[in-house]
């Protein structure tokens, strides 16, 4: 009953946020993401008729691709799709094009503008343009320039640039990139885009919590004691060496992932929902919050890296031993760290981030410890009392769960701790869409909420600045720490929670 109650409403949705005529055009559509995440979205869009008729994809890379070779790998690509939905793609691929552009070339840039003109003729896209810098970081800033320097950008109704993370390598090339796009186009055009912001499950902690009075007011320092954040990899850095041995797991993901999480968790509720007012409130979160030890940086973080692992049957390499990376690498696969948010609602409650490769499960979740009771009633079946839990599962089974006591059976008044659980698919009868869908979507769209604005990037890498200062200058102050592969990390990490007298929740 509940999967046929929900399905038309679901569709209803989707149909009251129909995406206008448009082009999108991708930069680096001969890479990795847009094939594997990119135009899967797209089709994904088109199959909820969510797209126009009046649509169009241009691909651009430096390959010299024809339109007929860009719609054979995409197609390629979504193989598995396309045979369960032939009449779909048939319908969609007539949308795809490509065109050979060098965004450093300026009589490229004189060709591009007149292919989306042509484009606009063709497909009645009306002028309507997003561009999406699938690129090299190093080119976020020359792109924008070369955009803006053709006069794609001109328009702040009509056109809108995406750009992918990494967005910056530290506070200061935040700062610089920041001033960069902002003089090629307005704030209201820039979507700096974080997939994990696309997961439902991460948009609910805001439903969660605003829209549930059982859960707000108990949402503070009064009733909270500790919170985690997780976001865990069974995978180990793959093909991504180039990119991740100057990068590290905490500018990969804890400066954007787990800092996005950090800040619609502990935001203070907004005064209306829209963008802005939900983007103002994540920043004032991101520039109260500080390292536990912001003056001996290396007491509340631990870095750590991969070693091999596995079994007989199944090993797993090092880190240090994978293609590509430097046989004497310092560069950290796992991080583990303590911080503190200074406002009347948090202060004193301390917030636990971990996030590594080659660990046991791969899940991302937020913990939040309930204060125990101030007087133990009751004797507990398993010793002391648990504390009350509550755990929002971000991927995958994703859902929430509480834990709480209830009486255990027998004559005598013994408690022990319970579990009750609420799961998407269950309640739904269809899985979540993947992070893309709803975020490309949502840019085409013009809706903002869900991409982050420059205030808040500066402000989260001016967060991690001691600790990024620390490892380039004193690195043997805060050494990265082996732990096997398939493990929840080194021990240090134990150790920086048993400080406080507390554990990692291992699922």
């Amino acid at each position: 009953m509940t999967a046929i109650l929900t399905n038309p409403l679901r569709v209803g949705l989707r149909q009251e946020r129909v995406i206008p005529p448009q082009c999108l055009v991708i930069f680096g559509a001969s890479g990795d993401l847009t094939h594997r995440k990119l135009v899967p979205a797209l089709f994904e869009l088109h199959r909820q008729r969510r797209l126009p008729s009046e649509f169009a994809v241009l691909g651009c890379a430096r390959r010299p691709w024809s339109d007929d070779d860009f719609r054979q790998r995409m197609g390629e690509a979504l193989a598995a799709e396309i045979a369960e939905h032939p009449t779909a793609w048939e319908h969609f691929s007539q949308g795809l094009f490509y065109e050979p552009v060098d965004l450093q070339q300026s009589d490229h840039l004189v060709r591009l503008a007149g292919r989306l003109d042509a484009l606009d003729r063709l497909r009645a896209t009306r002028g309507n343009r997003t561009f999406y810098l699938s690129v090299s970081p190093e080119f976020y800033g020359s792109g924008c320039r070369a955009l803006a320097g053709a006069g794609l950008l001109a328009d702040p109704e009509r056109s809108r640039v995406v750009i992918e993370k990494p967005f910056g390598r530290d506070y200061g090339s935040a700062q610089a990139l920041n001033k960069v796009v902002q003089a090629c186009a307005k704030e209201s055009q820039v979507f700096r885009i974080d997939h994990y912001l696309g997961k439902e499950t991460v948009q609910n902690i805001l439903v969660l919590r605003f829209a549930n009075t059982i859960f707000e007011p108990l949402w503070n320092r009064n009733y909270i004691s500790s919170i985690q954040i997780t976001a865990a990899e069974t995978v180990g850095v793959e093909e991504r060496a180039g990119y991740y041995e100057t990068a590290g797991a905490l500018r990969d993901m804890v400066q954007n992932h787990l800092t996005q999480i950090l800040a619609l968790t502990a935001m203070e509720p907004p005064g209306r929902f829209d963008p802005e007012a939900i983007r103002n409130e994540k920043a004032k979160v991101l520039q109260a919050a500080h390292l536990a030890n912001e003056e001996e940086a290396w007491k509340c973080c631990v870095r750590g890296q991969y070693s091999a692992g596995g079994t007989k049957e199944h090993p797993l390499p090092g880190y240090r031993g994978e293609p590509g990376v430097n046989p004497n690498s310092t560069t950290e696969t796992y991080v583990a760290m303590k911080l503190f948010i200074n406002n009347w609602r948090w202060q004193g409650v301390p917030f636990y981030l971990r996030t590594g490769k080659r660990l046991p499960k791969r899940l991302s979740e937020v913990v939040l410890t309930f204060r125990e009771a101030p007087v133990h009633l009751f004797d507990a079946a398993g010793g002391a009392p648990t504390a009350n839990q509550l755990i929002l599962r971000i991927q995958p089974d994703e859902g929430a769960e509480i834990k709480f006591e209830v009486k255990a059976p027998g004559s005598g008044m013994r408690s022990r701790p319970v579990d009750m659980g609420f799961s998407y698919d269950e309640s739904f009868g269809e899985p979540s869409d993947e992070g893309y869908v709803r975020l490309l979507a949502d840019a085409m769209l013009g809706d903002t909420t869900l991409f982050t604005r420059s205030d808040e990037v500066e402000a989260a890498w001016r967060l991690y600045t001691p600790l990024l200062k620390l490892i380039e200058d004193s690195p043997w102050q805060i050494p990265v720490h082996p732990y096997e592969a398939r493990t929840w990390g080194p021990g240090a990490s134990d150790n920086l929670l048993a400080e406080d007298g507390l554990i990692w929740r291992r699922p």
